[in-house]
């Protein structure tokens, strides 16, 4: 056996904490190098890549031009068209630059992923294509989507908040937050692990829907952690988001978040039912979180009222383990995002599905090259996830997993009164842009985990959340968050729509 396959064998081993004797050296060396000679045979076979792209004519598209990027939304233009006709034919669409759109660069958020340039379409854009909707472009996001804030990524400049350019515009799905709000694309697709859809909505005055989880195929999406991941939409009303899940949801039979899930009823269909008789439950701990406005509590407890004054049946409902699912997020979000970007490099094991090999292979060798350009809250997370590894193993993952299956019972439990839950979707409006501050004081706001309260938990449980602005005219924005069963996306759609609808009835009595 070759020495120098026999000194890495033996220098894995030591690492692996069993170091061989000199006996052991060459039979083990001779059975791993039969093992791994084996795997020259899956080299020589073709992968199982996802469906070729729709055929038609595709714009390859550029970065924008300053004229084109008010807002700072986008980080790539282009224009792919879809089907003739359909449901969301005319649609103009922006996508989060997470989502593999064949033919355009994917950098979420970061120069350690430059040069990096799909030649597969994820499920969700197949689906949108099919539905007649038009692409436009991808949209901005932080750094590997690990912060709540929107204060760091690539390329400059970052998005700004429509609504006030010297506030925060909320993430990670910044850039999408940012064109919808500014009426720039009829809907976007933004990505949600910690509250990334909902967090941006509430601070830009838009729409935004995280679905049951596994509802919406997450195949062709880059991964944070395979148990919080889900993508949806966001939009400057309620009925663009229903209608735009519609098109998107149904399992693909590729993306294993979806075992077990059931198909969704449509919920574009009844928007239009009212609150007439259903039971709204008020969640008590979704209130007086740590950094908590008086003015966004106000703005959501008057568009309770509103809900009732239409019909609902309103009452109080606690579920004190909700003040736990921070935590609980944390845990998961910590090793299972380490492992997933470490030792999974961004395809993971341990799964049946579609494992995005291309990803896998670019990111390997970039994490490689460019560890360095990494950003501060990404790495803060690996270094605190591998120590968390060396101490306890996967104890605080493990236990958090199986607390969260509690946490989902406790909801279920809640909504087996109610038909919906509501609270703030974000505790605090959009705060103003930092000015200074240690830089560890900066690195905990750029995470942005007071912002998290509300919404990380129901990652952790999959429940659908949708927020929806709530402010009155000429307030800053923040958004009511309304909870549902699993698969009863439609009831919590047609709970916003009532929202929404209220809230347009008191602008329409002021003006």
């Amino acid at each position: 056996m070759a020495p120098a396959f026999t000194d890495r064998l033996q220098a894995a081993a030591e690492r692996l904490g069993f170091p061989l004797r000199d006996g052991e050296v060459d039979v083990m060396a001779e059975v791993a190098r039969a093992l791994l000679d084996d795997l020259e045979r899956i080299d020589a076979l073709p992968d199982e890549l996802l469906p070729a792209p729709a055929p038609g004519a595709r714009d390859g598209g550029a970065p924008p031009r300053p004229e084109e990027n008010p807002v700072h939304g986008w980080v790539w233009r282009c224009r792919v068209e879809g089907a003739a006709d359909g449901p969301l034919a005319g649609w103009t669409v922006g996508l989060k630059d997470t989502i593999a759109l064949a033919g355009a660069p994917l950098l979420n958020g970061s120069t350690v992923m430059e040069g990096f340039v799909p030649t597969q379409d994820a499920t969700v854009v197949t689906r949108l294509l099919d539905a007649g909707a038009t692409i436009v472009g991808k949209t901005a996001v932080p750094a590997f989507c690990f912060e709540g804030a929107g204060l760091i990524g690539h390329p400059h400049p970052l998005p700004v908040n429509p609504f006030d350019r010297e506030r925060l515009p909320g993430a990670s799905s910044s850039g999408s937050a940012a064109v919808v709000a500014a009426g720039e694309v009829d809907l976007a697709l933004g990505g949600d692990q910690g509250g990334s859809i909902r967090i941006p909505a509430s601070w830009c005055g838009c729409v935004g829907h995280k679905p049951t989880f596994g509802l919406v195929p997450y195949t062709g999406v880059f991964p944070v952690e395979v148990t919080l991941d889900h993508v949806g939409p966001m939009a400057r009303t309620v009925a663009a988001c229903a209608q735009a899940l519609d098109a998107l949801a149904g399992a693909d039979g590729l993306d294993p978040r979806q075992a077990g899930v059931e198909p969704a009823a449509p919920a574009a269909a009844r928007l239009r039912d009212g609150v007439a008789g259903l039971r709204v439950g008020v969640l008590a701990e979704g209130f007086g979180c740590p950094g908590a406005e008086p003015e966004v509590e106000r703005a959501v407890r008057d568009a309770i009222a509103r809900l009732e004054r239409d019909g609902a049946r309103v009452e109080p409902v606690s579920v004190p383990a909700h003040r736990d699912g921070m935590a609980l997020w944390n845990a998961i979000c910590l090793q299972g995002a380490t492992a997933m970007l470490l030792d999974g490099e961004a395809v993971g094991t341990n799964s049946r599905g579609h494992h995005w090999t291309e990803l896998g292979d670019f990111y390997r060798e970039a994490r490689r090259r460019r560890a360095a350009q990494l950003p501060d809250t990404l790495k803060v997370t690996l270094l605190a996830g591998t120590l968390l590894a060396e101490r306890r193993g996967v104890h605080y993952y493990a236990k958090a997993q199986n607390l969260g299956r509690a946490l989902r019972r406790d909801y279920d439990a809640a909504l087996e009164r109610c038909d919906v839950l509501v609270m703030p979707t974000t505790p605090m409006r959009a705060p103003r842009l930092p000015e200074g501050g240690s830089p560890g004081e900066l690195l905990l706001q750029t995470i942005g985990l007071e912002s998290a309260a509300n919404v990380a938990p129901f990652d952790v449980t999959g429940h659908p959340a949708l927020s929806v602005p709530c402010q009155r005219e000429g307030e800053l924005p923040c958004g009511l968050m309304v909870v549902g069963r699993h698969g009863d996306d439609a009831t919590v759609l047609r709970c916003g729509q009532a929202v929404e609808d209220g809230l347009r009835a008191v602008a329409g009595t002021t003006n």
